[in-house]
Protein backbone atom coordinates (compact mmCIF):
# COMPACT_ATOMS: atom_id res chain seq x y z
CA UNK A 1 0.00 0.00 0.00
CA UNK A 2 1.44 3.41 -1.38
CA UNK A 3 1.31 6.68 0.69
CA UNK A 4 -1.15 7.70 -1.33
CA UNK A 5 -3.85 4.37 -0.46
CA UNK A 6 -2.79 4.79 2.93
CA UNK A 7 -3.65 8.91 2.86
CA UNK A 8 -7.44 7.52 1.75
CA UNK A 9 -7.54 4.66 4.60
CA UNK A 10 -6.47 8.04 6.95
CA UNK A 11 -9.08 10.53 5.88
CA UNK A 12 -12.19 8.49 5.10
CA UNK A 13 -11.76 5.09 6.44
CA UNK A 14 -13.63 3.38 9.56
CA UNK A 15 -11.53 4.92 12.88
CA UNK A 16 -10.92 1.78 14.49
CA UNK A 17 -9.84 0.15 11.25
CA UNK A 18 -7.21 3.01 10.60
CA UNK A 19 -6.21 3.36 14.08
CA UNK A 20 -5.34 -0.07 14.79
CA UNK A 21 -3.69 -0.96 11.06
CA UNK A 22 -1.36 2.06 12.09
CA UNK A 23 -0.42 0.94 15.53
CA UNK A 24 -0.35 -2.29 15.24
CA UNK A 25 2.83 -2.67 13.47
CA UNK A 26 4.14 0.22 15.91
CA UNK A 27 3.07 -2.36 18.76
CA UNK A 28 4.81 -5.05 17.22
CA UNK A 29 8.08 -3.10 17.04
CA UNK A 30 7.40 -1.46 20.49
CA UNK A 31 7.39 -5.33 21.41
CA UNK A 32 10.32 -6.18 20.04
CA UNK A 33 12.37 -3.67 21.44
CA UNK A 34 10.58 -3.90 24.64
CA UNK A 35 12.30 -7.92 24.32
CA UNK A 36 15.40 -6.87 23.40
CA UNK A 37 15.57 -4.62 26.12
CA UNK A 38 14.18 -7.54 28.66
CA UNK A 39 16.94 -9.68 27.04
CA UNK A 40 19.82 -6.73 27.11
CA UNK A 41 18.84 -6.73 30.71
CA UNK A 42 18.81 -10.47 31.70
CA UNK A 43 22.54 -10.38 29.74
CA UNK A 44 24.44 -7.66 31.52
CA UNK A 45 22.43 -8.56 34.79
CA UNK A 46 24.51 -12.06 34.35
CA UNK A 47 28.08 -9.82 34.52
CA UNK A 48 29.56 -10.06 37.86
CA UNK A 49 29.23 -6.98 39.84
CA UNK A 50 26.05 -4.89 39.55
CA UNK A 51 26.22 -3.75 36.65
CA UNK A 52 22.29 -3.33 35.52
CA UNK A 53 22.77 -0.98 38.04
CA UNK A 54 25.54 0.82 35.93
CA UNK A 55 23.44 0.94 32.86
CA UNK A 56 20.19 1.88 34.13
CA UNK A 57 22.58 4.99 36.02
CA UNK A 58 22.86 6.83 32.90
CA UNK A 59 19.81 5.85 30.83
CA UNK A 60 18.43 8.80 31.29
CA UNK A 61 21.25 10.22 29.86
CA UNK A 62 21.36 8.77 26.79
CA UNK A 63 18.01 9.47 26.72
CA UNK A 64 18.93 12.89 27.21
CA UNK A 65 21.41 12.65 24.45
CA UNK A 66 18.85 11.38 21.81
CA UNK A 67 15.76 13.54 22.87
CA UNK A 68 17.27 16.31 20.56
CA UNK A 69 16.99 13.93 17.87
CA UNK A 70 13.46 12.51 19.04
CA UNK A 71 11.94 16.14 18.78
CA UNK A 72 13.35 17.06 15.33
CA UNK A 73 11.95 13.83 14.21
CA UNK A 74 8.58 14.50 16.01
CA UNK A 75 8.62 17.67 14.04
CA UNK A 76 9.20 16.11 10.83
CA UNK A 77 6.67 12.85 11.12
CA UNK A 78 4.12 15.98 11.82
CA UNK A 79 5.09 18.63 8.82
CA UNK A 80 5.38 15.70 6.64
CA UNK A 81 2.25 14.04 7.81
CA UNK A 82 -0.31 17.40 7.34
CA UNK A 83 1.68 18.35 3.77
CA UNK A 84 0.53 14.92 2.90
CA UNK A 85 -3.19 15.28 4.09
CA UNK A 86 -3.19 18.45 2.07
CA UNK A 87 -1.58 17.11 -1.23
CA UNK A 88 2.02 18.71 -0.91
CA UNK A 89 4.05 15.70 -1.93
CA UNK A 90 7.03 17.49 -2.74
CA UNK A 91 7.02 19.75 0.17
CA UNK A 92 6.77 16.55 2.05
CA UNK A 93 9.59 15.00 0.14
CA UNK A 94 11.62 17.93 1.00
CA UNK A 95 10.94 17.93 4.41
CA UNK A 96 12.17 14.75 4.75
CA UNK A 97 15.33 15.30 3.00
CA UNK A 98 16.11 18.33 5.28
CA UNK A 99 15.56 16.04 8.19
CA UNK A 100 17.95 13.37 7.45
CA UNK A 101 20.58 16.36 6.94
CA UNK A 102 20.26 17.82 10.01
CA UNK A 103 20.04 15.33 12.02
CA UNK A 104 23.00 13.40 10.90
CA UNK A 105 24.87 16.96 11.29
CA UNK A 106 23.12 17.64 14.69
CA UNK A 107 23.88 13.76 16.10
CA UNK A 108 27.85 14.13 15.07
CA UNK A 109 28.06 17.54 17.00
CA UNK A 110 26.45 16.34 20.33
CA UNK A 111 28.13 12.83 20.26
CA UNK A 112 31.64 14.19 20.46
CA UNK A 113 30.35 17.01 22.84
CA UNK A 114 29.17 13.95 24.95
CA UNK A 115 31.56 11.77 24.82
CA UNK A 116 34.14 14.50 26.33
CA UNK A 117 31.91 15.02 29.18
CA UNK A 118 30.61 11.93 30.33
CA UNK A 119 33.12 11.56 32.65
CA UNK A 120 32.74 14.63 34.88
CA UNK A 121 28.48 13.85 34.16
CA UNK A 122 28.95 10.86 35.76
CA UNK A 123 31.16 11.75 38.78
CA UNK A 124 29.01 15.20 39.12
CA UNK A 125 25.74 12.55 39.52
CA UNK A 126 27.54 10.46 41.98
CA UNK A 127 28.84 7.83 40.18
CA UNK A 128 32.16 5.68 41.71
CA UNK A 129 33.68 3.05 42.25
CA UNK A 130 31.92 -0.09 39.96
CA UNK A 131 29.46 2.21 39.69
CA UNK A 132 30.92 4.67 37.47
CA UNK A 133 33.41 2.20 35.66
CA UNK A 134 29.84 0.35 34.43
CA UNK A 135 28.51 3.55 33.51
CA UNK A 136 31.12 5.10 31.59
CA UNK A 137 32.05 1.74 29.61
CA UNK A 138 28.20 2.42 28.39
CA UNK A 139 27.93 5.75 28.29
CA UNK A 140 30.74 6.65 26.25
CA UNK A 141 29.72 3.99 23.38
CA UNK A 142 26.63 5.00 22.99
CA UNK A 143 27.90 8.47 22.63
CA UNK A 144 30.27 7.79 19.47
CA UNK A 145 27.10 5.53 18.24
CA UNK A 146 24.74 8.76 18.36
CA UNK A 147 24.43 8.87 14.80
CA UNK A 148 22.97 5.47 14.04
CA UNK A 149 19.83 6.55 16.37
CA UNK A 150 19.23 9.90 14.99
CA UNK A 151 19.41 8.33 11.57
CA UNK A 152 17.00 5.49 12.65
CA UNK A 153 14.94 7.89 13.91
CA UNK A 154 14.79 9.93 11.05
CA UNK A 155 13.56 6.62 8.71
CA UNK A 156 11.10 5.75 11.44
CA UNK A 157 9.58 10.09 11.39
CA UNK A 158 9.66 9.79 7.49
CA UNK A 159 7.77 6.88 7.16
CA UNK A 160 5.13 7.19 9.67
CA UNK A 161 4.64 10.56 8.35
CA UNK A 162 3.42 8.96 5.32
CA UNK A 163 1.34 6.50 7.20
CA UNK A 164 3.70 3.14 6.68
CA UNK A 165 4.17 1.75 9.74
CA UNK A 166 5.43 -1.24 8.20
CA UNK A 167 8.16 -0.55 7.15
CA UNK A 168 9.80 0.72 10.47
CA UNK A 169 8.35 -2.72 11.62
CA UNK A 170 10.58 -4.49 9.16
CA UNK A 171 13.97 -2.37 10.09
CA UNK A 172 13.25 -2.47 14.25
CA UNK A 173 12.61 -5.81 13.93
CA UNK A 174 16.16 -6.96 11.97
CA UNK A 175 17.91 -4.67 13.88
CA UNK A 176 16.70 -6.11 17.58
CA UNK A 177 17.42 -9.61 16.05
CA UNK A 178 20.84 -8.70 15.20
CA UNK A 179 21.63 -6.82 18.74
CA UNK A 180 20.26 -10.07 20.61
CA UNK A 181 22.52 -11.98 18.58
CA UNK A 182 25.65 -10.13 19.07
CA UNK A 183 24.97 -9.00 22.77
CA UNK A 184 26.14 -12.07 24.19
CA UNK A 185 28.92 -12.58 21.56
CA UNK A 186 30.34 -8.89 22.63
CA UNK A 187 29.51 -9.14 25.96
CA UNK A 188 30.66 -12.74 27.00
CA UNK A 189 32.38 -14.69 23.87
CA UNK A 190 35.10 -11.05 23.67
CA UNK A 191 34.72 -10.55 27.15
CA UNK A 192 33.98 -6.97 27.10
CA UNK A 193 30.98 -6.46 29.68
CA UNK A 194 28.60 -3.79 29.82
CA UNK A 195 31.26 -1.99 26.41
CA UNK A 196 29.91 -4.82 24.58
CA UNK A 197 26.46 -4.36 25.11
CA UNK A 198 26.93 -0.30 24.24
CA UNK A 199 28.98 -1.86 20.66
CA UNK A 200 26.49 -4.67 19.88
CA UNK A 201 23.59 -1.73 20.13
CA UNK A 202 25.41 0.63 17.97
CA UNK A 203 26.82 -1.89 15.59
CA UNK A 204 23.05 -3.63 14.84
CA UNK A 205 21.34 -0.08 14.83
CA UNK A 206 23.46 1.84 12.37
CA UNK A 207 23.39 -1.08 9.64
CA UNK A 208 19.88 -0.77 9.57
CA UNK A 209 19.65 2.86 9.93
CA UNK A 210 21.59 3.29 6.89
CA UNK A 211 19.55 0.41 4.62
CA UNK A 212 16.73 2.36 5.92
CA UNK A 213 17.55 5.41 5.06
CA UNK A 214 19.30 4.08 1.78
CA UNK A 215 15.87 2.83 0.29
CA UNK A 216 13.90 6.29 0.81
CA UNK A 217 16.38 6.96 -2.47
CA UNK A 218 14.97 4.29 -4.09
CA UNK A 219 13.06 5.08 -7.36
CA UNK A 220 10.45 2.22 -6.73
CA UNK A 221 9.24 4.68 -3.38
CA UNK A 222 5.92 6.11 -3.68
CA UNK A 223 7.51 9.28 -2.27
CA UNK A 224 11.07 9.39 -3.80
CA UNK A 225 13.76 11.74 -2.00
CA UNK A 226 15.96 13.51 -4.35
CA UNK A 227 20.06 14.74 -3.45
CA UNK A 228 18.66 18.03 -3.72
CA UNK A 229 16.59 17.32 -1.04
CA UNK A 230 19.36 17.03 1.34
CA UNK A 231 20.77 20.96 0.72
CA UNK A 232 19.51 22.52 3.56
CA UNK A 233 16.41 25.30 2.49
CA UNK A 234 16.13 27.94 5.08
CA UNK A 235 12.54 27.83 5.27
CA UNK A 236 11.74 24.07 5.44
CA UNK A 237 14.45 23.68 8.26
CA UNK A 238 13.28 26.50 10.33
CA UNK A 239 10.17 25.39 10.47
CA UNK A 240 11.69 21.22 11.25
CA UNK A 241 13.44 23.47 14.30
CA UNK A 242 10.75 25.56 15.50
CA UNK A 243 8.44 23.02 15.71
CA UNK A 244 11.10 20.40 17.15
CA UNK A 245 12.56 22.73 19.75
CA UNK A 246 9.46 22.39 21.97
CA UNK A 247 9.76 18.34 22.00
CA UNK A 248 13.16 18.63 22.04
CA UNK A 249 13.07 20.52 24.83
CA UNK A 250 10.43 17.97 26.46
CA UNK A 251 11.98 15.11 25.93
CA UNK A 252 15.67 16.49 27.00
CA UNK A 253 13.88 17.83 30.55
CA UNK A 254 11.93 14.68 30.59
CA UNK A 255 15.52 12.85 30.32
CA UNK A 256 17.12 15.23 32.76
CA UNK A 257 14.49 14.57 35.32
CA UNK A 258 14.64 10.67 35.18
CA UNK A 259 18.59 11.58 35.63
CA UNK A 260 17.90 13.29 38.83
CA UNK A 261 14.95 11.08 39.63
CA UNK A 262 18.25 8.47 39.80
CA UNK A 263 19.96 10.62 42.03
CA UNK A 264 17.01 10.24 44.73
CA UNK A 265 16.84 6.53 43.61
CA UNK A 266 20.88 6.11 44.80
CA UNK A 267 20.82 7.35 47.91
CA UNK A 268 17.75 4.96 48.77
CA UNK A 269 21.09 2.57 47.39
CA UNK A 270 21.31 0.22 44.51
CA UNK A 271 18.62 -2.06 45.44
CA UNK A 272 15.96 0.43 44.82
CA UNK A 273 18.18 1.54 41.87
CA UNK A 274 18.00 -1.73 40.37
CA UNK A 275 14.32 -2.41 41.33
CA UNK A 276 13.11 0.39 39.23
CA UNK A 277 15.60 -0.80 36.04
CA UNK A 278 13.97 -4.34 36.49
CA UNK A 279 10.44 -2.68 36.85
CA UNK A 280 10.21 -0.13 34.37
CA UNK A 281 11.51 -2.69 32.05
CA UNK A 282 8.49 -5.25 32.62
CA UNK A 283 5.71 -1.89 32.50
CA UNK A 284 7.08 -1.11 29.31
CA UNK A 285 5.19 -4.41 28.21
CA UNK A 286 2.03 -3.29 29.39
CA UNK A 287 2.43 0.09 28.12
CA UNK A 288 3.27 -1.02 24.37
CA UNK A 289 -0.38 -1.04 23.01
CA UNK A 290 -0.71 2.98 23.94
CA UNK A 291 2.80 3.73 22.84
CA UNK A 292 1.57 2.28 19.60
CA UNK A 293 -1.83 3.79 20.19
CA UNK A 294 -0.19 7.56 20.33
CA UNK A 295 1.84 7.33 17.55
CA UNK A 296 -0.44 6.31 15.19
CA UNK A 297 -3.05 9.13 16.40
CA UNK A 298 -0.22 11.91 15.34
CA UNK A 299 -0.35 10.31 12.23
CA UNK A 300 -4.07 10.60 11.88
CA UNK A 301 -4.05 13.95 13.64
CA UNK A 302 -1.56 15.10 11.31
CA UNK A 303 -3.00 13.65 8.37
CA UNK A 304 -6.67 14.88 8.70
CA UNK A 305 -5.61 18.32 9.97
CA UNK A 306 -4.16 18.88 6.94
CA UNK A 307 -7.28 18.00 5.05
CA UNK A 308 -9.48 20.30 7.02
CA UNK A 309 -11.04 17.60 8.62
CA UNK A 310 -11.13 18.68 12.07
CA UNK A 311 -13.98 16.49 13.11
CA UNK A 312 -12.51 13.05 11.81
CA UNK A 313 -9.45 14.47 13.87
CA UNK A 314 -11.57 14.39 17.15
CA UNK A 315 -13.05 11.21 16.31
CA UNK A 316 -9.20 9.69 16.13
CA UNK A 317 -8.93 11.29 19.44
CA UNK A 318 -11.52 9.37 21.05
CA UNK A 319 -10.89 6.15 19.40
CA UNK A 320 -7.65 6.12 20.37
CA UNK A 321 -8.58 6.61 24.17
CA UNK A 322 -11.09 3.85 23.99
CA UNK A 323 -8.99 1.36 22.52
CA UNK A 324 -5.45 2.16 25.20
CA UNK A 325 -8.22 1.86 27.97
CA UNK A 326 -9.53 -1.56 26.77
CA UNK A 327 -5.45 -2.83 25.69
CA UNK A 328 -3.73 -1.56 28.86
CA UNK A 329 -6.20 -3.14 31.88
CA UNK A 330 -6.70 -6.35 30.20
CA UNK A 331 -2.88 -6.60 29.89
CA UNK A 332 -2.60 -5.54 33.79
CA UNK A 333 -4.77 -8.13 34.81
CA UNK A 334 -3.48 -10.62 33.18
CA UNK A 335 0.36 -10.04 34.48
CA UNK A 336 -0.77 -8.85 38.25
CA UNK A 337 -0.67 -12.46 39.41
CA UNK A 338 2.84 -12.76 38.30
CA UNK A 339 4.51 -9.71 38.71
CA UNK A 340 6.62 -11.23 41.64
CA UNK A 341 7.56 -14.21 39.59
CA UNK A 342 8.27 -12.12 36.32
CA UNK A 343 10.37 -9.65 38.86
CA UNK A 344 12.41 -12.72 40.08
CA UNK A 345 13.52 -13.23 36.48
CA UNK A 346 15.81 -10.37 36.74
CA UNK A 347 17.23 -10.80 40.09
CA UNK A 348 17.90 -13.46 42.78
CA UNK A 349 18.21 -10.36 45.47
CA UNK A 350 14.90 -10.97 47.79
CA UNK A 351 14.98 -7.41 48.80
CA UNK A 352 15.31 -6.86 45.03
CA UNK A 353 12.19 -9.15 44.30
CA UNK A 354 10.23 -7.19 47.24
CA UNK A 355 11.00 -3.52 45.70
CA UNK A 356 11.01 -4.19 41.74
CA UNK A 357 7.30 -6.63 42.71
CA UNK A 358 5.56 -3.23 44.89
CA UNK A 359 6.67 -0.73 41.86
CA UNK A 360 5.12 -2.98 38.99
CA UNK A 361 1.96 -3.26 40.74
CA UNK A 362 1.43 0.24 41.57
CA UNK A 363 2.36 1.04 38.06
CA UNK A 364 -0.38 -1.72 37.04
CA UNK A 365 -2.94 -0.34 39.24
CA UNK A 366 -2.64 3.16 37.59
CA UNK A 367 -1.94 2.24 34.13
CA UNK A 368 -4.87 3.53 32.69
CA UNK A 369 -3.32 7.09 33.27
CA UNK A 370 0.03 6.13 31.45
CA UNK A 371 -2.38 5.45 28.45
CA UNK A 372 -4.20 8.84 28.63
CA UNK A 373 -1.00 11.31 28.61
CA UNK A 374 0.16 8.91 25.64
CA UNK A 375 -3.25 10.39 24.03
CA UNK A 376 -2.31 13.04 24.94
CA UNK A 377 0.71 13.77 23.83
CA UNK A 378 0.66 12.06 20.54
CA UNK A 379 -2.21 14.69 20.01
CA UNK A 380 -0.46 17.62 20.13
CA UNK A 381 3.13 15.86 18.49
CA UNK A 382 0.67 15.44 15.19
CA UNK A 383 -1.09 18.69 14.95
CA UNK A 384 2.45 20.05 15.49
CA UNK A 385 1.60 21.94 18.77
CA UNK A 386 4.44 20.71 20.63
CA UNK A 387 4.34 23.37 23.31
CA UNK A 388 1.23 21.77 24.72
CA UNK A 389 3.26 18.51 24.59
CA UNK A 390 6.14 20.17 26.32
CA UNK A 391 4.16 21.28 29.01
CA UNK A 392 3.10 17.84 29.85
CA UNK A 393 6.21 16.11 29.97
CA UNK A 394 8.12 18.93 31.41
CA UNK A 395 4.94 19.79 34.49
CA UNK A 396 5.17 16.02 34.95
CA UNK A 397 8.33 15.75 36.14
CA UNK A 398 9.66 18.89 37.07
CA UNK A 399 6.32 20.55 37.95
CA UNK A 400 5.08 17.55 40.07
CA UNK A 401 7.31 14.27 40.74
CA UNK A 402 10.65 15.56 41.52
CA UNK A 403 9.03 18.26 44.01
CA UNK A 404 6.86 15.52 45.54
CA UNK A 405 9.83 12.98 45.76
CA UNK A 406 12.31 15.40 47.17
CA UNK A 407 9.51 16.94 50.07
CA UNK A 408 8.73 12.91 50.87
CA UNK A 409 12.13 11.91 51.02
CA UNK A 410 13.11 14.53 53.60
CA UNK A 411 10.30 12.83 55.78
CA UNK A 412 10.45 10.78 58.34
CA UNK A 413 9.26 6.95 57.62
CA UNK A 414 9.28 7.87 53.75
CA UNK A 415 11.69 4.81 51.73
CA UNK A 416 11.56 3.38 48.28
CA UNK A 417 7.79 3.66 48.22
CA UNK A 418 7.33 7.28 48.35
CA UNK A 419 8.96 7.89 44.20
CA UNK A 420 6.56 5.08 43.29
CA UNK A 421 3.40 7.42 45.08
CA UNK A 422 5.44 10.26 43.54
CA UNK A 423 5.08 9.05 39.95
CA UNK A 424 1.12 7.46 40.53
CA UNK A 425 0.39 11.01 41.59
CA UNK A 426 1.92 13.23 39.24
CA UNK A 427 0.34 11.04 36.27
CA UNK A 428 -3.07 11.74 37.56
CA UNK A 429 -2.81 15.65 37.84
CA UNK A 430 -0.68 15.91 34.70
CA UNK A 431 -3.46 14.02 32.53
CA UNK A 432 -5.95 16.23 34.06
CA UNK A 433 -3.84 19.23 33.12
CA UNK A 434 -3.62 17.79 29.24
CA UNK A 435 -7.34 17.15 29.09
CA UNK A 436 -8.07 21.07 29.82
CA UNK A 437 -5.23 22.03 27.25
CA UNK A 438 -7.26 19.96 24.49
CA UNK A 439 -10.77 21.27 25.54
CA UNK A 440 -9.19 24.57 24.29
CA UNK A 441 -9.32 23.36 20.64
CA UNK A 442 -5.81 25.32 19.89
CA UNK A 443 -4.26 21.86 18.39
CA UNK A 444 -6.78 22.18 15.62
CA UNK A 445 -4.82 24.48 13.88
CA UNK A 446 -2.68 23.05 11.36
CA UNK A 447 0.78 24.17 11.43
CA UNK A 448 1.78 24.28 7.30
CA UNK A 449 0.79 27.38 5.50
CA UNK A 450 -1.13 26.31 2.16
CA UNK A 451 -2.81 29.21 0.01
CA UNK A 452 -4.27 26.69 -1.45
CA UNK A 453 -4.55 22.60 -2.13
CA UNK A 454 -1.90 21.12 -4.08
CA UNK A 455 -3.54 18.69 -6.23
CA UNK A 456 -0.67 17.54 -8.64
CA UNK A 457 0.42 15.37 -7.00
CA UNK A 458 -3.15 13.17 -7.09
CA UNK A 459 -2.08 11.55 -10.60
CA UNK A 460 1.27 10.68 -9.24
Amino acid sequence: MDYLQKRDLILNGKMKKVILTLSLPIMLNNFIHTIYNLTDTFFVSKIPGNAVAGVQFVWPLIFLMSSFGMGMAIATSSIVAQYIGAHAKEKARKTAGQAISFLFILSLFIGVLGFVASPSIIRLMGGTGALYDNAYSYLSVMFLGLPTMFMMNAFNAIKQGQGDTISPLIIGALSVGTNIILDPIFIFVLDMGVQGAAIATVISTGVFALYGIFTTFNKNQSMQIELSDLKFDKEILSKIVSIGLPSSTGQATTALGFTILNVFLVSFGEITLTAFAVGNRISSLIMMPAMGIGSALATVVGQNLGADQIGRAKLAVRTSAILSTVFLVTGGLLMLPFSEKIVGAFSSDPNVIASGTTYLNMIIYSIPLMGFFQILVGVFQGSGHTISAMILMMGRLWGLRIPMVYFLSQMEGFGPNSIWNAMIISNLIICLIGLGIYSTGKWQQKVIKQKKPILEEVAA
